[in-house]
């Protein structure tokens, strides 16, 4: 049965689990702060509705199949470690020395797509489902209370980063020093990934 007390819980959850670090918001900060809060927010938008599927999907037995064949998520770290890198070549290949602007942010769909290769999205997800699905309740209603109160906690979570790299953005008029923190916004992706790799 849905109660006030489990919603709660699981909001909760959901909150630890998207405003913490991981690779969503470490490219939300470098984001917000090459291409702005405004431009970044198909980005914000598509992350949300790639945790509505991956939930849903869960719920529906694509859980079971993690759990027992758990060398998929080797694979599913691995890629995620070069999508990371790739990303963060691009970050340092298009710093330039005149102020126009390379590059764009993720799109919608790309964000979504993201979230079925990053492997902290899958543990939200399986974990939310083992521990937060009301048995005793219809199945699609359950379902529905799970995938809908994701979005509803995610948004306001990661814009929290997109608007700190914004922030970054409005701060940061110099040139050189804008280089100095892309470069070091990089090496945090790529950090991202190796710890990614190796948990």
């Amino acid at each position: 049965m849905i109660t006030y007390s489990l919603w709660s819980a699981l909001i909760v959850y959901y909150f630890i689990m998207f405003a913490t670090p991981g690779p969503n918001n470490a490219m939300l900060t470098a984001s917000g702060m090459k291409f702005g809060y405004l431009r970044t927010l198909p980005h914000i938008i598509g992350i949300p509705l790639g945790h509505f599927i991956q939930i849903t999907l869960v719920c529906y037995g694509l859980g079971n199949v993690f759990i027992k064949f758990p060398q998929i998520q080797f694979y599913m770290k691995f890629l995620c470690f070069v999508y990371l890198l790739y990303l963060s070549w691009k970050m340092l290949g298009s710093i330039s020395v005149t102020k126009k602007e390379t590059g764009r942010p993720l799109k919608f769909y790309e964000a979504s797509l993201f979230q079925f290769i990053n492997p902290k999205a899958w543990t939200v997800a399986i974990a939310a489902v083992s521990g937060f699905f009301p048995t005793d309740e219809n199945f699609f209603v359950a379902t529905m209370f799970l995938a809908v109160t994701a979005p509803f906690v995610c948004i306001p979570s990661i814009s929290l980063w997109a608007l700190f790299g914004n922030s970054l953005r409005i701060f940061v008029s110099n040139t050189k020093t804008k280089k100095i923190i892309e470069y070091i916004l990089a090496i945090l992706l790529i950090l991202t990934g190796v710890f990614i790799l190796t948990n």
